[in-house]
C-alpha cells in the first residue's frame, strides 16, 4: 500500500477509535481512567513524538533550503525575479481569501441563525445580571442619560466577560487578551519587524521563521557575492538540505501510526457536541475554504500548467500531513518533497518560495479570521460592550487587518486565534468574545491548514511556470560554458 493511502487509513482508524473512546470521557457516573490513560499514550505517539520530530527539522530545513536555493541560482537577478513573483502571488491569493470570507458571511449571516440567537440570549441574560449587580453596588445607573454604558460599568463588564472566557482555556485566552491590547502598528512591529532582526541563533532555537528566513537570505546572498571563497560553505548547506529531506522521508514511514494517534486524540477530546450552536458559523468557514481551494486548483491549471488531478495526487501526502498535524511548519518538509519530486518544481524555486509562503501566505487563516470577526459582530452587535455593526467601512477594516494578521500568524496549530485579537480590536469587538469560537477552532484548523499549504504549493507551480524555463536555459548555458573551459 502506498504511503498516502496508509496515512488516509490511519486517519480513518483514528476517527473511529476517537469516537469509541469519546464514550468513556469524564462525566458523572463514568470511570474516566481508561479515557485519561488512552489520551496520554495517544498524545505521546502523536503530537509529542511525531509532530515534535517534524518541528525539530523545520529550523535547519528553512536555513539549509533557502541558503542552498539562493546559492544554486545562476545569479542574484533570478532571486529577485522569484521573490517578486512569489510575493505578488501571495498578496493576491491572501486578499482573495479574505474577501471571499467576508462575502460569504454577509450572504449567509451565520450570526443570525437559530443556534446563534440562542447563544446571544445567554450573553444578554448574563449582561443583565452584571448590570443589575453593578447598579446595586454603585447605587446608580449603569447607563448615562444618552443610554450609553458608563466607563466603570464597562470595566466591570469586561472583567466578568474575561473571567468567563478564561474559564474555557485560561492559557490560550491570556495570549488572546494580550494580543487584543495591541494596536495594528504595535502588532506589526512585534510580529513582523522585531522577529526579522532577532539573533539568528535565537531564531533557530525559538523557531522564529521570519528571522530564520531573513538571515538565511542574507547569508545566501553573501555567499554568492563571495565567489569561489563562498563555495565550501554553500556546499555544506546543500548537503545539509539533502540530509534533512532524507530524515523527513524516514519519518514519514511512521506517519500512518502517528496520524492515527493524532486523530483519535482530537476526536476523543472534541466529540460531536461542540457544533450545536456554531453549526452555521462552521459551515460558512468550511464553504469558504472549499471555494478558495477550487480557485487555487484553477490557478494551478491556468497559470501553473498543472491539472487538478496531477496537483491533488502529487500533493496528497502533504495534504494529509497538514490535516493531521494542523501545522504548516510541520508540513513544510513534506511539502518541499512533494513539490520537487511529484510536481516537477525546481528545488531552486521550492527551497525559497515554500519556506517564505509557509510564513507569510496564510490563505485559510485570512479567510477564517475575516469570517470569525464578522460573525461575532453579527452575533453580538448591540450588547453594551459591542457598540459596532457590520458596515462597509468595518468590512474594509476587517479585510485589511485580517490580511496583515494572517501574515504575522505563526504556522502552528491555532495561531490564528492570537492574531484574530488584533482584527477584532480594530473594529471594536473585545478580545474576550473570541472565546465563543474556541470550542470549534481546533476542528476548523483541520481544514484551514491544508488550505494554507495548498496555496504555498500552487504559488510554487505558478513561479515555476514563469521562471522555470529561463532558469533551465541559464543552467544549460552555464554548463556548456563550463565544459568549453574544461
Amino acid at each position: 500500500m502506498k504511503a498516502h493511502n496508509q496515512i488516509f487509513l490511519g486517519m480513518l482508524l483514528g476517527v473511529i477509535g476517537g469516537l469509541a473512546l469519546w464514550q468513556y470521557r469524564p462525566q458523572p457516573g463514568v470511570d474516566a481512567t481508561l479515557f485519561r490513560g488512552a489520551i496520554w499514550w495517544l498524545d505521546l505517539f502523536g503530537p509529542v513524538l511525531f509532530i515534535g520530530l517534524l518541528k525539530m527539522l523545520v529550523a535547519p530545513l528553512i536555513l539549509a533550503s533557502i541558503v542552498s536555493g539562493i546559492t544554486s541560482l545562476p545569479d542574484l537577478h533570478e532571486l529577485g525575479a522569484i521573490g517578486r513573483k512569489s510575493l505578488i502571488y501571495y498578496a493576491i491569493t491572501t486578499s482573495m481569501a479574505a474577501l471571499l470570507g467576508l462575502f460569504l458571511v454577509s450572504v449567509i449571516q451565520p450570526g443570525r441563525s437559530a443556534g446563534s440567537l440562542s447563544l446571544r440570549e445567554s450573553y444578554e441574560k448574563r449582561q443583565a445580571e452584571i448590570q443589575a449587580a453593578f447598579e446595586a453596588e454603585s447605587g446608580g445607573p449603569a447607563l448615562d442619560a444618552a443610554g450609553k454604558p458608563k466607563v466603570d460599568y464597562l470595566m466591570r463588564l469586561a472583567a466578568a466577560r474575561g473571567e468567563q472566557a478564561a474559564s474555557l482555556d485560561r492559557a490560550k485566552f491570556e495570549r488572546i487578551a494580550a494580543a487584543g491590547k495591541q494596536t495594528p502598528l504595535e502588532a506589526l512591529k512585534a510580529t513582523v519587524i522585531e522577529p526579522l532582526l532577532m539573533n539568528p541563533f535565537q531564531s533557530l532555537v525559538s523557531m522564529n521563521s521570519l528571522g530564520i528566513i531573513f538571515f538565511s537570505a542574507l547569508l545566501g546572498i553573501a555567499l554568492v557575492a563571495s565567489g569561489p571563497s563562498g563555495r565550501p560553505a554553500a556546499s555544506f548547506f546543500e548537503g545539509l538540505n539533502v540530509a534533512v529531506m532524507k530524515i523527513t522521508r524516514w519519518l514519514m514511514r511512521v506517519a500512518p501510526i502517528a496520524v492515527m494517534c493524532i486523530m483519535a486524540k482530537f476526536v476523543a477530546e472534541s466529540g460531536p457536541d461542540v457544533f450545536r450552536s456554531l453549526g452555521w458559523y462552521c459551515g460558512t468557514v468550511l464553504l469558504g475554504l472549499a471555494l478558495h481551494c477550487v480557485v487555487l486548483f484553477a490557478i494551478a491549471w491556468v497559470w501553473g500548467a498543472t491539472s487538478p488531478a496531477k496537483l491533488f495526487f502529487g500533493f496528497r501526502e502533504t495534504l494529509l500531513t497538514a490535516i493531521s498535524t494542523r501545522s504548516g511548519m510541520a508540513s513544510l518538509p513534506v511539502n518541499i518533497a512533494n513539490c520537487t519530486e511529484n510536481l516537477g518544481v525546481s528545488p531552486k524555486i521550492a527551497n525559497f518560495a515554500l519556506p517564505l509562503g509557509t510564513t507569510i501566505n496564510m490563505n485559510g487563516t485570512a479567510l477564517y479570521e475575516g469570517v470569525a470577526v464578522a460573525f461575532m459582530i453579527q452575533l453580538l452587535s448591540g450588547l453594551h460592550d459591542v457598540p459596532v455593526t457590520l458596515t462597509w467601512v468595518n468590512g474594509g477594516l476587517i479585510f485589511l487587518t485580517a490580511v496583515l494578521a494572517a501574515v504575522g500568524a505563526a504556522a502552528v496549530p491555532s495561531a490564528g486565534l492570537v492574531t484574530m485579537a488584533m482584527v477584532a480590536a480594530a473594529v471594536g469587538v473585545p478580545a474576550h468574545y473570541i472565546a465563543i469560537i474556541l470550542p470549534v477552532d481546533a476542528f476548523l484548523d483541520l481544514f484551514r491548514t491544508p488550505t494554507n499549504v495548498l496555496g504555498d504549493a500552487v504559488g510554487c507551480l505558478v513561479v515555476q511556470q514563469a521562471e522555470g524555463p529561463r532558469l533551465a536555459a541559464m543552467e544549460a548555458q552555464a554548463e556548456a560554458a563550463e565544459r568549453a573551459r574544461a
